[in-house]
């Protein structure tokens, strides 16, 4: 029997993915700041790590590991605090070093792009929270009585992702834009880094008193 794509991938899906991935995390919050000041590349980069950092959970919860996740109280609060420990690792790496975010386009650029990619990675793959999500987001949105479940939630996994490569990417090219006019003096500069230290500092504390 074939899968009926449109009747899973709906508007009312699209609508609700969509404000789901809009709404401001720590992913959002790296983005941003590496399109402010790495440039556009740096939010590109950031998006695309953000966005493969979403694989493990969508795989978590097709696979029925986020039960598991979500039965242990001790993997859950296991896997928490070490994302945790590297929100503050990262608030408190920019709040301490003001060119934590730089890169050159030199010859060590490619490495650096490759470190972008890849912190954007682990912030989302250490937040137990998405396999939760997925765990109990898509299946709304498939019919119980489907032949196709493992297939169908795999699509609305795999357009969700799109979503937020697409969504983040505006993000850090808008951050880009407005990197120069923001970022005209070293003392703005400063302040505005410290300033997303603090977010990822508040993005540590929520995570750390969220309970599943």
């Amino acid at each position: 029997m074939p899968i009926d794509l449109a009747g899973v991938v709906g508007p009312d899906y699209l609508l609700t993915a969509l404000v789901v991935v809009l709404v401001p995390g720590a992913g959002v919050l790296y983005t941003l700041a590496n399109g402010l000041f790495a440039g556009a590349r740096g939010g590109l980069a950031a998006a695309l790590g953000c966005t493969i950092g979403i694989v493990p959970h969508l795989a978590a919860a097709l696979l029925g590991l986020a039960a598991l996740l979500h039965a242990s109280a001790v993997a859950f609060q296991v896997v928490k605090m070490v994302g945790v420990a590297y929100l503050i690792y990262l608030a408190v790496t920019m709040w301490r070093h003001p060119n934590a975010l730089k890169v050159n386009d030199d010859g060590q650029g490619r490495a650096s792009w490759t470190r972008v990619a890849t912190r954007g990675v682990l912030v989302n793959i250490l937040n137990p929270k998405l396999s939760l999500f997925f765990l109990a987001f898509l299946p709304q949105f498939v019919p119980p009585d489907s032949p196709h479940t493992l297939a169908q939630m795999s699509l609305l996994g795999g357009v969700f992702m799109l979503m937020t490569l697409v969504v983040f990417a505006g993000y850090g090219l808008a951050a880009n834009a407005v990197r120069h006019y923001v970022l005209a003096s070293e003392r703005l500069t400063k302040w505005i880094q410290r300033a997303f230290a603090a977010a990822f500092a508040a993005a540590a504390t929520r995570l750390a008193l969220d309970s599943h």
